[in-house]
């Protein structure tokens, strides 16, 4: 039990290296500050593609949601950061992490917002339309409202989801926490920074977890 302890729960380690972790942990707020946005703009543009009158342009974002989907989103960020500068295109770990995870979050986001505008019913948008406003009022004042409050549990959870994504840009050694943990782990020869970051991670997304329950039930009643 002691060497369990003194391997994965040393208060000295943790406390030696937290410094080390508190500045991976502003790198992965960094990269959440981008890809959420980014993944959340994208996505609906998605869902409104897949909604679009333009046969054509409906078929291509359907294509595009399942496709990044059904990708791993590991197997993605090695792609784009290992795979095209074959193709004589060299970015930045940075920049291969928020493109990666823009196109996998945009997919997810995007069939969440997909559902919550044909959860609003038709006649709410022809009641709308015969107001006066137009179609594209109609979409961003009366449907995007009353369906972002009913999906707004799964909008929560996914972005739960990628937070947790981030920890994968330590594959493309981008200093992030669980990169800042894994090289304090090498140098300390003790894995209690890694269980250092967990519980940074706990501590920070249990309350949205809680958050979601909390939506699902209001909603539910």
């Amino acid at each position: 039990m002691d060497k369990l302890i003194e391997q994965f729960f040393d208060v000295e380690v943790m406390i030696a290296v937290l410094p080390t972790i508190i500045q991976g942990m502003w790198m992965t707020l960094a990269i959440c500050a981008v890809v959420i946005p980014m993944g959340l703009f994208g996505g609906l543009f998605a869902a409104l593609g897949m909604l679009s009158k333009h046969r054509w342009l409906r078929w291509l974002m359907i294509i595009f949601v399942d496709f990044f989907r059904a990708i791993p989103p590991l197997v993605l960020l090695i792609f784009v950061y290992a795979g095209l500068p074959f193709a004589g295109l060299r970015i930045s770990p940075f920049t291969a992490v928020a493109f990666a995870f823009l196109l996998n979050n945009s997919a997810y986001y995007g069939e969440i917002f997909r559902a919550g505008i044909q959860s609003i019913g038709f006649g709410q948008s022809e009641a709308a339309r015969s107001t006066g406003l137009n179609a594209s009022q109609t979409m961003t004042y009366v449907v995007l409202p009353q369906a972002t409050r009913n999906v707004l549990p799964d909008l929560i959870s996914n972005t739960v989801e990628v937070v947790k994504l981030t920890s994968l840009a330590s594959v493309v050694s981008l200093g992030e926490m669980l990169y800042a943990a894994d090289m304090a782990r090498s140098i300390t020869y003790n894995a209690s920074p890694l269980v250092l970051v967990a519980l940074i991670y706990l501590a920070a997304l249990w309350p949205l977890v809680r958050l979601v329950s909390h939506f699902e039930r209001r909603i539910a009643h």
